[in-house]
């Protein structure tokens, strides 16, 4: 059968690159807070990601909820983000994302050198520590890490990581788990018109709808995962999240109108037929 070759097909093949490796999905999930591997791995197969992260201390640790996670999955369907969730400062992220590119390489991944890297001293608001961030990006790019940082929707920050040679930066919509959607929007959008690396929103996205705004934006891609993982149903949540980031690509794409003061209308006034004065 033949493809038909369109604006609207160009774009549905439109992937995106990072550190020059492509992936179809622009939506990528997560591996905590599920009720079970079942729902985790029915999720991730509705959401149609194809990058996982994962939380290289709690799998080493075997914590709870974590025990047989990396073998879990097929990890050759799925490319994994180990993560260095937990970590406190940067000396901790940088022998944690060390783990982490092993643990890619145990699991089959031998050229898997991707790390999102998380600082976070912070236990209440779980808000990214800025200096121990750059101070670990900058090790691990030395280091030849592909890394993803976690950051708060700073766009100095996020343009000096790029000058550091980070991949990507991954700008926080609002708090991790707090499903209170995009309340840093204004500082994302500098961020998506200052940098030229890939910009991920991570963390705060409750809804698809909140999903489709933050691609409406601009950004590159989402990381989702309390949205999806305590959902009701959680299948059908990531489901959801899927069409909605590539519905809110394809409207960003498309071009949206301008917003107006007053209304104008979608049928032309001229050749309108006029009753005859009496």
């Amino acid at each position: 059968m033949q493809t038909l070759d369109t604006p609207v097909e160009r774009l549905l093949n439109d992937p995106l690159t990072i550190a020059g490796r492509t992936f179809q999905s622009r939506l990528m999930t997560g591996t905590g807070k599920y009720r079970n591997f079942d729902e985790m791995r029915q999720s991730i197969a509705e959401s149609g990601c194809e990058i996982v992260t994962v939380a290289v201390r709690r799998v080493q640790t075997h914590a709870p909820g974590h025990e047989g996670l990396a073998e879990a999955i097929d990890w050759s369907k799925i490319w994994m983000l180990p993560n260095t969730a937990g970590c406190k400062t940067a000396e901790e992220a940088i022998r944690v994302a060390r783990l982490g590119r092993e643990m890619a390489k145990l699991l089959g991944q031998e050229e898997n050198h991707f790390v999102k890297l998380e600082v976070i001293p912070d236990p209440k608001y779980l808000l990214p520590d800025p200096i121990g961030t750059l101070e670990a990006a900058e090790q691990l790019v030395q280091e030849g890490f592909v890394v993803l940082p976690y950051i708060n929707a700073d766009p100095l920050l996020a343009k000096r990581l790029e000058e550091v040679g980070c991949a990507t930066v991954m700008p926080l919509g609002s708090p991790i788990g707090s499903g209170q959607g995009l309340k840093n929007a204004a500082n994302i959008q500098i961020i998506i018109e200052t940098v030229k690396i890939p910009v991920v929103v991570d963390a705060g996205i409750g809804t698809p709808s909140e999903a489709t705004q933050a691609m409406e934006l601009g950004a590159d891609a989402l990381l989702i995962n309390t949205a999806i993982a305590r959902a009701e149903h959680p299948a059908m949540m990531a489901r959801a999240m899927g069409l909605a980031t590539l519905a809110g690509r394809l409207a960003y794409k498309a071009g949206r109108i301008p917003v107006q003061a007053i209304a104008s209308p979608s049928s032309p006034t001229t050749g309108i037929v006029t009753t005859p004065a009496e």
